[in-house]
């Protein structure tokens, strides 16, 4: 039976393994029973999934999971956390914990292996400054996911669904719209957690699409385009790209395939949607 949803079951575990927080790792434990079920309910977990959860941290959601799931992967970078998620989880026999950088992780080697290549879910409480990461990695590694639910930063929710023109625009908007549908599921408060964070959270779900939303002839190379138009956003898009050490192109190259879209020299990359960062990758493939 699930029991970590609370503050005083949170704090007693704690204070049992003397854990310290470790601000590197943007330690944040939820502790609000209510907001993870509606969490596994987002989710849509049954007896059928293999979950991989990013940062169990005490095994909060990991307990949920495992009662909702087939089987749980809970990947941990903090090896401090490892002996708490032992006894946390000692009750389940459809988990794993592995003490690792998920980041480093062949997930497609463990996929293969442990659900037979078919499609996996996602499920994580992401610290802000690992999301982007992480979610490029999942999504441009071939992994085969059907869904993504992960709690984030309110800001960082609102700009996987944001479109040109936004300061908030930039490549995780443009990943997240190629490869997914986001849907903000619920809004989290800051009081739900501990100890408790700056700003107030959102749960999203990205469901995979079945093909992505646009045509191109060379996802790795559209994808480095649009690093490259967004690592140097004050700068005109043909600039962007001459600098990219990713990208090879001539400025005269770059400048023929952006008038073949139908776009000005001086335009940003801010400006693009992402069937145009399609048409320009194709443009340049050529």
């Amino acid at each position: 039976m699930a029991y970590l949803g609370s503050p005083s079951a949170t704090r007693e575990i704690i204070n049992k393994y003397s854990f310290a927080f470790q601000k590197k790792f943007g330690q944040n434990f939820l502790i609000d029973a209510n907001v993870l079920k509606n969490i596994i309910d987002a989710a849509q977990i049954t007896k059928d999934d293999f979950v991989l959860e990013i940062g169990p941290g005490i095994g909060t959601m990991t307990q949920y999971l495992c009662e909702a799931a087939g089987h749980v992967m809970a990947v941990e970078i903090d090896k401090m956390l490892i002996p708490i998620l032992q006894e946390t989880l000692s009750a389940y026999d459809n988990v794993e914990i592995m003490n690792q950088d998920v980041l480093k992780v062949d997930i497609k080697s463990l996929v293969e292996e442990k659900n037979d290549g078919k499609p996996m879910k996602v499920v994580a409480n992401l610290p802000y400054y690992i999301t982007t990461p992480i979610i490029m990695e999942l999504f441009e590694s071939g992994v085969p996911i059907e869904s993504i639910t992960i709690m984030v930063q309110k800001e960082v929710a609102d700009r996987m669904q944001t479109g040109p023109g936004s300061k908030d625009y930039g490549a995780l908007s443009l990943a997240v719209q190629y490869y997914a549908e986001a849907k903000v599921m619920l809004h989290v408060s800051a009081q739900c957690f501990m100890p408790r964070p700056n700003v107030d959270s959102a749960v999203i779900k990205l469901t995979r699409h079945k093909k992505p939303t646009v045509e191109v002839k060379d996802e790795k190379r559209m994808f480095q385009i649009i690093r490259a138009s967004f690592n140097q956003r004050r700068k005109t898009l043909v600039n962007g790209l001459k600098n990219s050490p990713e990208l090879s192109f001539s400025k005269e190259e770059i400048l023929k395939a952006i008038a073949a879209i139908g776009k000005p020299e001086t335009i940003r990359g801010e400006a693009l949607t992402l069937e145009e960062f399609a048409k320009l990758s194709n443009e340049l493939g050529k």
